[in-house]
């Protein structure tokens, strides 16, 4: 087992055909969840080649802490489907959050943080797979 793979619990990362199919739906999923509860510029980054931790990354605004809150609740609506528990990070009055799924991040961002962070710079490299504005 690599180090990598210890620090996750013995799960590899894209391990099977089965598992990077179950991670492409549940980002897929994450998107349309977000996109339902009207987050604004939802983008799905496919990482794989350039993280070690995870392959896809899920980066939406949010116009509010209400709508925040809803995001959250989507999130959380998503991943129960596939039987995962997101590990949130960051505070919604602050405007970012991190949701840990494994294999998908979802960053949650008000349009400051959004623009602070440019996660999208930061990742430029990466395949760009959905972006809904």
């Amino acid at each position: 087992m690599t180090e990598a793979a210890a620090r996750r619990g013995g799960y590899t990362r894209g391990a099977t055909e089965e598992g990077r199919l179950q991670s492409i739906e549940l980002a897929n999923d994450v998107v349309d969840a977000l996109a339902d509860r009207q987050a604004a510029d939802v983008v799905l980054l496919d990482v794989q080649e350039y993280s070690g931790f995870a392959d896809y990354f899920v980066v939406a605004t949010s116009g509010s802490d209400r709508q925040m809150r809803a995001l959250v609740e989507a999130v959380d609506s998503a991943a129960d489907a596939y039987e995962k528990h997101p590990r949130w990070e960051g505070k919604h009055d602050e405007g970012w959050l991190l949701a840990d799924l494994g294999d998908v991040i979802v960053h949650l961002l008000s349009m400051e943080q959004r623009a602070r962070y440019d996660l999208e710079g930061l990742w430029q490299r990466a395949q760009e797979v959905v972006h809904i504005q």
